[in-house]
């Protein structure tokens, strides 16, 4: 279960399963550019997510465990990526 804070992005209520593959992959390609090896955990967990969406979870909780200034590149990159102005 992911918890309402964390319903954003790839992990939101709704999406429609091509657009949720399209914001994962948009995600990991963030963690590899930003993070390097410091987000391989997260990574892979995205990229097994993937496949199937339940391991949804254990991507919100690898992002939570990226240090704070990763993490804090990471979503404001995704948040950029994905405006819609």
């Amino acid at each position: 279960m992911i918890a309402a804070a964390d319903r954003f992005g790839p992990f939101a209520d709704g999406l429609d399963p091509a657009e949720r593959l399209a914001r994962l992959r948009s995600m990991r390609a963030i963690v590899n550019l930003t993070t390097g090896p410091r987000g391989e955990t997260l990574a892979r967990a995205l990229h097994r997510a993937e496949r199937d969406p339940v391991h949804l979870p254990a991507a919100v909780a690898a992002l939570d465990a990226l240090a704070a200034l990763d993490r804090r590149h990471v979503l404001a990159s995704f948040a950029r990526l994905h405006r819609t102005d």
